[in-house]
């Protein structure tokens, strides 16, 4: 893998900042989306937008979610404070009455002059964004959502036996759905409209559009199953629960067994399996739901720049945590693991990450994933966390990143607790710093698996598993948590779990610890 390299960079990003300071930011965020992209090492994804955008940005390989479900993660990374903070583990409070009334991202850029704008799912809607997606705090207008994610968990799959139903595997003919369309399409249409709004606007603008797909159901239109032939698709490379696995580490996926065709399997809780057809075909329909949202992706690179826009524009693309699919026996979110934390982090700067082109080349020309392969990558190394992205965001466009927090900041409404990366951009990344550390956490009911156990109440919630990832481990420690206290009781440990990534990046290998008169000894290792 080779990092994107500049000539002379610290004095281009110096000009950079110099001549370009306060302008526009496109914001993408794409729900439940693992690092299942080409850019990403993938040989299963097409992904040919997402991976031009890459080949011009700053890739980061190893960025990290602070809770592995919506809500928490979007507050988490709009606010720069981790959950502990906004004390946010479900979906039922506002931080801003819940916690402290801390300032986010566009509400920030809204204070220096931006107009600030939310299409599709950016703040989780609901409770959680006091259901106006924190306007007018954060936005200088409404929100927009598709209409069209009102029918997203009605009756509109069809299924083998010509009915409809509220299915998980859900590929349509758009034109048969309610209004011939579908969410991510109508937020495509309704954010171009609004960067076609900004072109002779002098005022810089932040335009924040949340794609709803990956997350399930897999309600996508039926042509892109055809880029993933059920004979050509292959099984996780660890498709069974560890033995060794604490049964609190462990999700029973929900979610997933609520849904039409999966209730049909009849599928042991917790641990299942799915049969071995099935689980083929969620990851067929997974990757399927990526390419598909990889072409909203392009359409909307593609706009910016006949709108002239690329060239004062920069791009950033994330998702609020990733998916497990099959690994470990593991399906959905809702874990400490991995794949449920790590997310894709690309960041575009114009003039500082653009590889030279002819004046007649386009940055962001559109790609038909259907008809193109993938375009070339480049890739950066290092530890990072989501809770970085607004300090790094406020520095590249020549505002005052906001200082670090205190260790008690509940009543600071604007610190940050992440890391400030505006540096990585001023010098070629010569060797991983085995220093960075990403901290993700995740609440659970009980030791072992309940029905409520992937997304617990607060005050259901009884233990707190956190976890450390380094470039070489992963540990993750479960506490006793108090829901009435926001208190971890260190001295409660209920297990513990380390992996060591460089030799088994997949999580194969466990060594398992319990607790022995409250401190924790080894027990064994192994699969």
């Amino acid at each position: 893998m080779v990092s994107v390299v500049m000539t002379s960079i610290s004095v281009t990003m110096l000009s950079f900042i110099i001549t370009w300071s306060q302008k526009n930011i496109l914001f993408i965020m794409a729900d439940d989306l693992r690092t299942s992209l080409g850019c990403y090492g993938d040989p299963v994804a097409k992904s040919p937008n997402i991976d031009q955008l890459a080949s011009q940005s700053q890739v980061f390989l190893n960025a990290f979610a602070q809770q592995a479900v919506c809500g928490p993660s979007r507050t988490s990374m709009l606010t720069s404070r981790r959950p502990d903070t906004t004390r946010l583990y479900d979906f039922y409070s506002y931080w801003r009455v819940h916690a402290g009334n801390y300032t986010t991202l566009p509400q920030y850029l809204k204070s220096h002059g931006y107009h600030t704008m939310s299409v599709g799912k950016i703040f989780h809607p609901g409770i959680a964004s006091n259901f106006t997606d924190d306007y007018p705090y954060s936005w200088s207008i409404p929100a927009y959502h598709p209409p069209s994610f009102q029918y997203e968990k009605h009756k509109v799959c069809k299924g083998a036996d010509g009915e409809l139903h509220a299915n998980l595997l859900c590929a349509v003919n758009v034109s048969e759905q309610p209004g011939g369309t579908l969410p991510d399409l109508e937020s495509t249409d309704e954010a171009v409209r609004l960067l076609t709004g900004r072109i002779k606007d002098a005022a810089p603008f932040f335009l924040a559009v949340g794609f709803h797909k990956p997350h399930i159901p897999f309600r996508i239109p039926q042509e892109y199953l055809s880029l993933f032939p059920l004979d050509k698709m292959t099984l996780a490379p660890d498709p069974d629960v560890p033995k060794l696995l604490p049964p609190v580490a462990y999700n029973p996926w929900a979610d997933i067994r609520r849904r039409d065709d999966v209730q049909k399997l009849n599928v042991s809780f917790p641990y299942g399996p799915i049969p071995k057809d099935f689980q083929l075909r969620i990851r067929q329909h997974y990757y399927a739901a990526v390419s598909y949202m990889d072409a909203q992706v392009g359409r909307l690179l593609s706009e910016l720049e006949k709108l002239g826009l690329a060239n004062s524009t920069m791009v950033v693309f994330s998702s609020d945590h990733g998916w497990s699919l099959g690994e470990h026996g593991e399906w959905a979110k809702f874990s400490n693991f991995d794949v449920a934390t790590r997310v894709p982090l690309i960041l575009h700067v114009p003039g500082v990450t653009t590889v030279h082109k002819k004046k007649e080349q386009l940055t962001f020309p559109f790609i038909d994933v259907l008809n193109q392969p993938n375009a070339n990558h480049h890739e950066v190394k290092n530890i990072v966390e989501l809770v970085d992205v607004f300090p790094t965001l406020s520095d590249l466009v020549g505002l005052r990143a906001p200082a670090p927090c205190p260790e008690v900041s509940f009543k600071k409404k604007l610190c940050t607790e992440g890391n400030n990366l505006a540096y990585t951009f001023e010098q070629e990344e010569m060797k991983v710093n085995p220093e960075a550390i990403a901290f993700s956490q995740y609440p659970r009911p009980a030791d072992t698996p309940q029905e409520n156990s992937d997304l617990p109440l607060l005050k259901d919630i009884k233990i707190m598993g956190y976890s450390l990832r380094t470039y070489d481990y992963r540990y993750t420690l479960w506490l006793g948590f108090n829901p009435a206290t926001f208190r971890v009781n260190l001295t409660d440990i209920h297990a513990g779990e380390l992996y060591m990534m460089a030799d088994d990046p997949t999580h194969l290998t466990l060594c398992v610890f319990y607790t022995v008169a409250s401190s924790l000894r080894p027990v064994t290792c192994g699969q």
